[in-house]
């Protein structure tokens, strides 16, 4: 059992990651491309995938093994800026903090630590860290970069949703909102774990990052003193599927009409079948069916939400109302240094600060993903 202690402080500092995080996202699609489960979500992404990958995954699964342990310098706060802000912090992660990771590594596996493969990165030294980041870049482009923006609208879907829940109750209801595999009884947040394992936030607040290839537990970082995160499975509305232009090109041809532009505008931040038919004037039959029309499409994504469906713009769809067709954000600006050297991002240009109701959309491990410790 995992249970995450808050304080009242802690409640008013919980964030909510503003897009999804490219090494949580590379690192724990490794371990789906490893298990058998979830076939229906990962089975057609696995067989893709494989087809694309050379030896990118020996060093990977030296460092990153099926179930278990896997050290906490491979998902720096950085990632959420892009792959390559993440790769550099890992680069320049201190030896004194590789080898205690890679200690617990291998303490872990002591009989199956692949001490060869690893040799020379406890000490920092500059080739073997330079296999992993090649490594790390190359599984990523083969695994994880084309189905991003899948990946990021499924993201943002669950920011929409959880989004509404703090407007509608605060902290306390976005709590209570996350997936059922996490269960919220103030003062504490309690999870199915592998292992038993208190969190005390102690007034840091914690930041909820949402994960496309996170499935089953949740994931928290081993060591205390690092900022809190909890990486929790976003819900699947389908298979991920590479970028198709030519699919894309053959969907948008149907959203010709104004009425479909104005549906799509009034979706906004999010907003139920009803809302969209009140906001666009249209009846509630008509708002269903245009938003099912920009869902084919690759525009909305729609997820349950209690007895209501929510409704939400992909980066496809917010690209286009904003005559662009930006598949990735705009870089994020660098900010200050924070008082703690691996503090999570702040809230919007960043992830940090009180929880944001979302912009237009924006385990010690185990079982699926191993919880983090």
């Amino acid at each position: 059992m995992l249970r995450i202690h808050f304080t009242g402080e802690d409640l008013a500092r919980v964030r909510l990651a503003v897009r999804p995080d490219v090494l949580w996202e590379t690192i724990l699609s490794f371990h789906r491309l490893r298990d058998r489960r979830g076939a229906t979500v990962y089975g057609e992404w696995r067989s893709e995938t494989r087809a694309r990958l050379n030896g990118e995954t020996r060093l990977l699964a030296s460092l990153v093994p099926s179930r278990g342990y896997f050290p906490d310098f491979l998902t720096p706060p950085e990632a959420l800026h892009g792959l390559d802000e993440g790769l550099e912090a890992v680069r320049v992660t201190p030896v004194r903090r590789l080898r205690a990771e890679l200690g617990l590594l291998a303490a872990d596996r002591p009989h199956t630590a692949p001490a060869g493969r690893l040799a020379g990165l406890d000490e920092g030294a500059a080739e073997p860290m330079a296999r992993l980041i090649g490594a790390l870049r190359s599984y990523h482009r083969a695994a994880v970069d084309p189905y991003w923006t899948q990946i990021q609208a499924a993201v943002e879907a669950d920011r929409a949703a959880r989004g509404r829940a703090l407007l509608d109750g605060g902290a306390d209801e976005l709590l209570a909102s996350l997936p059922p595999m996490l269960r919220w009884s103030a003062p504490v947040l309690e999870a199915d774990y592998p292992v038993d394992r208190d969190v005390h936030l102690e007034g840091r607040g914690l930041l909820l990052q949402p994960s496309y290839f996170c499935r089953g537990t949740p994931v928290v970082r081993r060591d205390p003193a690092l900022p809190p995160v909890l990486v929790y499975p976003v819900t699947h509305c389908g298979a991920a599927a590479p970028v198709d232009a030519e699919r894309d090109r053959v969907s948008l041809g149907r959203l010709v009409g104004h009425t479909r532009s104005a549906v799509l505008h009034s979706i906004g931040n999010g907003c139920t079948t009803s809302e969209l038919a009140r906001r666009a004037g249209v009846s509630l039959a008509s708002a269903s069916q245009h938003a099912c029309v920009l869902r084919e499409a690759g525009l909305v994504i729609t997820l349950r939400n209690g007895n209501a469906v929510l409704h939400t713009m992909t980066p496809l769809g917010t690209a286009l109302l904003r005559g662009g067709a930006q598949r990735d954000p705009a870089p994020v600006p660098a900010q200050a240094p924070h008082a703690h050297a691996h503090a999570p991002v702040p809230a919007q240009a960043q992830a940090q600060g009180p929880v944001q109701a979302p912009a237009a959309a924006s385990p010690t491990r185990g079982t699926g993903p191993s919880p983090r410790r």
